[in-house]
């Protein structure tokens, strides 16, 4: 079966000196029609679509702040152009597209490669810049469709903390987060959501935890996670600032990291969920770690060996995390 991409660069959506930017996908746009997956055009999100997880006060806050832009509309700092909203909901529409199209048996997987990114986007504000929760947006239309569960995993380098706030009590859908502990948002920490535990998973780690964590974490937390919340289609916050050269981030994986990562997440995907899996851009900042790494999640969704055999491990020393995985495995009883 067929993996689709959706492709929403959101050129207009731009500030300036902003990392979040254009830019960050010019490596990458030139290499996507080599990587084996069919491309899908992105339908935009409805404002119905929105409001599975967005009140209307906050969609038309955001409306209203692009009118007047372009500016800044939080302190990460978030910005909004005059085009912001309806690059919004494209981004939004893009994951949805590929959502919907893998729920219903028209491809095996799919990547959603859209822009702003959503998972710091909480139920009443934007924030982290990102203006809607793309992702948590997906997980509740599967919902509302007629599957019975659904989770999100996020390995972007920062706390979902949009994901978490818009899912904290939906108990059909699960959440997992890895990301740097001590960075923006400040959010994340191992015992959050008390009423939520076996569903909602943070895993705070120290700088330069990588490749050697990260497989730890796959098969030590995510899949014992899946196999018993046995959701029916995983949804991955692919965040590629979790590689050790990021200029915002200093977690430690690599190229050969993210494609061994998101590999396991596939097998888990086959195993537990019928091969459904749609993975959804995130952060990333540096342009050639973002087309990197989405090369490697595409060989991973097409069943590939990894083709960029360039060798960008990290030099720094891996942290020992024995036990933070501890406490964490302790805590949900996995």
């Amino acid at each position: 079966m067929t993996t689709l991409y959706a492709f929403v660069p959101s050129r207009n959506h731009e500030f300036p000196d902003h990392p979040e930017r254009p830019g960050r996908l010019d490596i990458l746009e030139p290499l996507l029609p080599s990587f084996g997956a069919e491309k899908v055009e992105a339908a935009r999100a409805r404002e119905e679509d929105v409001a599975l997880v967005h009140p209307a006060e906050m969609v038309e806050t955001i409306k209203h702040a692009c009118a007047e832009g372009p500016g800044i509309i939080d302190y990460a700092p978030t910005y909004v152009t005059r085009t912001s909203h309806e690059d919004a909901l494209l981004a939004a529409g893009g994951v949805l597209t590929c959502a919907r199209a893998v729920m219903k048996g028209d491809a095996q997987n799919a990547f959603a490669i859209v822009r702003p990114p959503g998972h710091h986007a909480e139920p009443d504000r934007a924030m982290g810049f990102c203006i809607f929760s793309n992702i948590a947006i997906a997980a509740k239309d599967l919902l509302a469709k007629g599957l019975e569960r659904v989770m999100v995993i996020d390995y972007d380098a920062h706390h979902g903390n949009g994901t978490q706030a818009c899912l904290l009590n939906e108990e059909r859908a699960g959440f997992i987060s890895t990301h740097q502990w001590g960075i923006y948002p400040g959010t994340g920490w191992l015992d959050d959501a008390p009423h939520a535990k076996n569903r909602l998973v943070n895993v705070p780690l120290p700088a330069h935890a990588g490749d050697a964590a990260f497989s730890r974490i796959a098969d030590e937390i995510f899949k014992p996670m899946v196999r018993s919340f046995k959701p029916q289609m995983l949804l991955v916050s692919a965040g590629f600032d979790s590689h050790w050269s990021d200029p915002l981030t200093s977690l430690g994986l690599s190229t050969r990291g993210f494609y061994d990562v998101s590999k396991k997440l596939v097998g888990m995907a086959e195993e537990f969920c019928n091969g459904k899996i749609v993975f959804v851009l995130e952060g990333g900042y540096d342009p050639a770690n973002v087309a990197n790494g989405v090369a490697s999640v595409f060989d991973a969704l097409t069943n590939r060996p990894l083709g960029n055999e360039a060798d960008d491990r990290s030099p720094h020393k891996e942290p020992d995390v024995e036990s933070r995985l501890g406490e964490i495995k302790k805590r949900h009883g996995i």
